[in-house]
């Protein structure tokens, strides 16, 4: 008990005095997620619309594919992206692996099923008067999405917090593609568990305080939004 409170206030001292070791970390890891994050959004969004109203044979297997591939292990990820980064691999002459470029591909591919299934579900459950009155008034067909953006748009923002979310906790893809290196490639996950192994308790305890705070202020921020706009 005692090596855990010691190693706890260790770690609260470490974060208020603002280690510039600790900030580093937190700062890479909060860039490389939210551009994953911002990517797969501006894709996942798109594809789960068009998934959602569009009439095309398979539609049920793409979205029995989408919500199997939401269990998608981080290292499968992390291993089939290296396969074509790696110096034999395709893209090997970019020199991406071991790069934030790298972590963010793999991150990308992770959460774009999330984004999509989210927005699929959002988008199911609103009722389909909403398209057809809006169509029927002569809106075109972005004006008519534009609608639809709005009724659903708590549930897009869940979507992608829940894909945020998936990433700046994720450890597998930031360690196989990004190399943990210090200043660089290392992200808050895969310090936490280089710094266990060396013994370094209350760096791995700081650390995981500031995910849990990272990820409270984004949920909180939420929230906040969504009781404003309904006010």
């Amino acid at each position: 008990m005692d090596f855990l409170i010691d190693g706890l206030l260790s770690a609260l001292l470490l974060i208020w005095s603002l280690d510039p070791g600790l900030i580093e970390i937190v700062w890479v890891s909060l860039k490389v997620s939210s551009t994953s994050t911002l990517i797969a959004s501006l894709v996942g969004v798109p594809a789960g619309f068009l998934i959602a109203f569009g009439e095309f044979s398979g539609k049920r297997f793409v979205i029995t594919l989408l919500n199997t591939l939401l269990a998608l292990p981080t290292v499968a990820v992390g291993l089939l992206v290296y396969t074509f980064i790696c110096r034999r691999g395709i893209f090997g002459g970019f020199d991406l692996l071991y790069t934030q470029k790298a972590i963010i591909i793999g991150q990308v591919i992770l959460i774009i099923p999330i984004v999509a299934t989210f927005t699929i579900s959002a988008v199911s459950r609103l009722d389909d008067r909403y398209r057809k009155t809006a169509l029927t008034v002569g809106a075109n067909a972005i004006q008519t999405a534009w609608v639809i953006v709005r009724e659903v748009r708590f549930g897009i923002a869940a979507a992608i917090i829940a894909a945020f979310g998936r990433v700046i906790a994720e450890v597998g893809i930031s360690m196989m593609l990004g190399g943990n290196a210090k200043g660089f490639t290392r992200t808050m996950t895969t310090a936490m568990a280089l710094e266990y192994d060396k013994g370094l308790f209350e760096l791995s305890v700081a650390l995981g305080i500031a995910l849990l705070a990272v990820s409270f202020a984004v949920n909180v921020f939420f929230h906040y939004f969504q009781g404003r706009v309904r006010e």
